[in-house]
């Protein structure tokens, strides 16, 4: 969920925190560090079969000291290190998730040659659940805060240094190759550290690394209290990659959240390299390890298809890849979209669908009729 929130929209905003625990926005974050079992229905529904020397899983307990602050964080780091330089991905996850989350994209990025690396915000973690249910609302609004938004990306600024500096990884990590990524809150931090502006007293209004060139965001919530977006993401200039659902609703009585407001992030967001992909059936849960209430298939054809057109963006943007690769995995993929719009640059075959979030709406080659 969103950070930055006016004051008078303080109550509004804890409804929606609370609303967020109720439906288990990061409820995948309490479960057992060991692999659920097959039969269980809370199982991980997205884990990958992969050779064992594909990736190696590093967990890192560092302290940012000029901040007195732990940043704990767990890195997927690929076997293609070894040989060749590769580019790194940073993931901020949701409100309540810890590190450990999130791992279907971890596992997967790693295996294409990515360095995944997984941050855990202290302040706005797992910890949050602990306590009690009167606790919770004041644990909730805590992590809310704008010190805590603010902290966020400054973790994330942080972690890339932290992976430039250290003598094992230095070597082998594309400087001139990062990316950030996050689902929901930590979607709202990407987009922090990608150039995003909120204005706020005693807080840095420009939490911006110049060292991203590249943003994936899940289920990107607006900055809640402020009216009109595009003064906040108007400034941002990397490549982003928009991922949602057409039932990526946030519902509580007196408040709710639409599809459509992860839309007009997408809409709002300046970079003229920006792609939306709004896929049908698609909830806010679906992005994380568990399996949600859209269903087992749902939820496993999501999810694959999520890590695979998230890679195909970040190869087209991170290694200049081939864009039409994406456009044709699109077109090839076109039934799973309620909406697709945007586009990477002149080589792409996107094209804009102004239109609500149907069936029917999708990817069409420029020029078609279907693009006229």
């Amino acid at each position: 969920m969103n950070t930055f929130s006016l004051a008078r929209h303080r109550l509004g905003l804890t409804g929606a925190l609370l609303g967020a625990a109720l439906i288990g926005l990061s409820f995948w974050a309490c479960a057992p560090r060991a692999q659920a079992s097959a039969a269980d229905p809370a199982a991980v529904s997205a884990a990958i079969t992969a050779p064992a020397a594909a990736f190696e899983i590093i967990d890192l307990e560092w302290q940012d000291a000029s901040r007195q602050r732990a940043v704990p964080a767990r890195l997927y780091w690929p076997a293609q290190a070894q040989a060749a330089s590769v580019p790194l991905v940073v993931f901020s996850h949701g409100l309540g998730g810890s590190r450990m989350g999130y791992r279907h994209l971890g596992q997967y990025w790693a295996q294409q040659g990515y360095a995944s690396l997984h941050l855990q915000h202290a302040g706005s973690d797992r910890e949050v659940w602990r306590g009690n249910v009167f606790s919770l609302v004041s644990n909730l609004q805590a992590a809310a805060s704008d010190l805590n938004a603010a902290n966020r990306a400054l973790d994330v600024r942080f972690a890339i240094s932290q992976m430039l500096a250290e003598p094992r990884f230095a070597p082998h990590i594309r400087s001139d190759a990062i990316a950030v990524a996050g689902h929901s809150y930590g979607a709202n931090t990407a987009l922090l550290v990608s150039g995003a502006r909120v204005l706020r007293e005693g807080l840095p209004n420009d939490l911006r690394d110049p060292r991203v060139k590249a943003a994936v965001l899940l289920s990107a919530p607006p900055f809640y209290g402020e009216a009109d977006m595009r003064p906040i993401l108007g400034g941002i200039e990397v490549p982003t990659l928009h991922v949602t659902g057409t039932e990526d609703v946030i519902r509580i009585p007196g408040y709710r959240s639409e599809p459509t407001d992860r839309v007009a992030v997408f809409e709002a967001t300046g970079s003229p390299r920006k792609l939306l992909a709004v896929f049908r059936g698609g909830t806010h849960n679906i992005f994380t390890d568990r399996t949600d209430q859209a269903g087992a298939e749902l939820n496993r054809v999501v999810k694959r298809a999520t890590r695979e057109v998230s890679t195909l963006f970040l190869d087209a943007t991170l290694r200049a890849g081939d864009p039409q690769a994406l456009d044709r995995w699109l077109v090839e993929n076109r039934g799973l979209f309620a909406r697709v719009s945007g586009s990477l640059g002149p080589a792409t075959i996107l094209h804009a669908s102004p239109g609500p979030l149907v069936a029917g709406a999708g990817v069409a080659p420029l020029g078609s009729a279907a693009a006229r």
